[in-house]
């Protein structure tokens, strides 16, 4: 165990919370305890994030964050916070934009706590994985027909690893999971969805930043000039419509690839 001194320099609010324990003994024996709750609370929460449960999600926020400032960690219980309000009215979008955020906070507590129990001063893996975060290539197909979905895959399953997203929601879940790496090599994006449309997902990519970096080609079939001309007031590489046949989606998975490597 290091010295208490260790976790106020690293700007933990140990005296606050030495005025609730009494002492450093006792806060050293029940800080194990802050540990494993917030890795299982962060795991919850992803989990709660992914079936779209705002109000377990506000519940397991709240205790974390009620958790974070009985033990001094201010940075992790105002994030925890924030959370807890947009989670509270029911903002998932604010929540799947944030939640990466959240889970590098915790880790960054974890690895602390961790190097200040075991006295070490060599940093530890993150141990907290967003599980819509990959770890290879990807090319991303977002429709809502599952018959297109498995079309595509069947076609590039053994040349790229394809994952899929039956709404534009589940797709901007997936968009911001990844938005700190390079995985995605292409996203081939249906306009047609529920719950949030391609419009929405790619407002959403441009707002963000996210086009350059994640290309887009649209799959469709509404090829009406409105529709066509709309879709090209965005970034997009290329747009085909439905029905394709497997030369001509090759083509344009081909080409929007091109545009990570240009």
């Amino acid at each position: 165990m290091k010295n208490i001194t260790f976790l106020e320099e690293k700007g933990i609010d140990v005296k606050s919370s030495l005025d609730l324990f009494g002492d450093v003994e006792k806060y050293n024996d029940k800080l194990g305890e802050f540990l494993v709750g917030i890795h299982t609370k962060i795991k919850q929460l992803i989990v709660f994030m992914q079936m779209k449960d705002m109000q377990n999600y506000n519940a397991c926020v709240r205790s974390m964050k009620n958790d974070a400032k009985f033990y001094g960690f201010r940075n992790l219980a105002a994030m925890a916070s924030e959370h807890e309000q947009k989670s509270g009215v029911g903002d998932l979008f604010y929540v799947t934009g944030h939640i990466n955020d959240l889970i590098q906070e915790t880790n960054n507590s974890i690895v602390l706590i961790q190097e200040y129990m075991n006295g070490t001063d060599g940093k530890q893996e993150v141990v907290v994985h967003n599980e819509l975060e990959y770890k290879d290539d990807t090319i991303l197909v977002v429709d809502d027909s599952n018959i297109v979905r498995n079309f595509v895959k069947r076609i590039f399953d053994e040349k790229y690893k394809v994952e899929t997203a039956k709404d534009g929601q589940e797709a901007i879940d997936i968009i911001e999971a990844n938005k700190n790496n390079k995985h995605i090599k292409a996203i081939l994006l249906d306009l047609n969805m529920p719950k949030v449309d391609g419009f929405g997902v790619l407002e959403h990519m441009r707002s963000n930043g996210y086009l350059e970096k994640m290309p887009v080609s649209i799959i469709s079939g509404d090829s009406s000039k409105e529709t066509i001309d709309r879709a090209f007031t965005y970034d997009i590489v290329d747009m085909i419509s439905k029905p394709f046949n497997d030369n001509s989606i090759s083509m344009v998975v081909e080409k929007t690839i091109m545009r990570t490597e240009e």
